[in-house]
């Protein structure tokens, strides 16, 4: 049985294996491939500090196998925005577990006083922003030809969603 729970910088090994895997696919994130664990560690870190939230699936034997974090943008006047990431194993998708993580994310960092979360996706990423948007999520602009990557271009969506708008997981 998978849960969801808060990580922490102890995760960092799974979490690190995750987001290398997810990136590897070469179709989902703006990566190609992961970051070190030492990285991943201080990431997690420094997102906690900042009152940022991470979340981690697991599984009963320990793996991670997906991880969603939202974090608080630094620039003054921007601070109650938060950045949404998010990535599952590919044998885990298409199980609900994403739209669980996204969820518990979204309500703990709007309890938090955040006023906005937004997110970026690959236009062809039709999955994800199906999901986006049945949570309430709104597109909002296009970077065109955002990515060129094994022969082929895709363009780079921007979704936002106000905690006003936010009805709990429930579109």
């Amino acid at each position: 049985m998978i849960s969801i729970r808060p990580g922490t910088p102890a995760d960092a090994p799974g979490v690190a294996a995750c987001v290398d895997r997810v990136a590897r696919e070469r179709r989902y994130l703006a990566i190609v491939e992961g970051f070190a664990i030492d990285e991943t560690a201080r990431f997690i870190t420094r997102l906690l500090d900042a009152g940022g939230v991470h979340l981690v699936a697991e599984e009963d034997d320990g793996e991670i196998v997906g991880a969603c974090d939202i974090a608080p943008l630094a620039t003054e006047g921007m601070r109650h925005v938060g950045r949404l990431g998010i990535a599952v194993l590919p044998g885990y998708r298409r199980r609900g577990l994403g739209r669980q993580l996204l969820r518990e994310a979204v309500d703990r960092s709007f309890a938090a006083g955040l006023g906005r979360v937004e997110l970026e996706v690959f236009a062809s990423n039709t999955e994800a922003i199906q999901l986006y948007e049945s949570e309430g999520f709104r597109r909002e602009g296009c970077r065109r030809a955002a990515r060129r990557l094994d022969g082929r271009e895709d363009d780079l969506l921007l979704y936002g969603l106000l905690a006003g708008e936010w009805t709990g997981g429930v579109a």
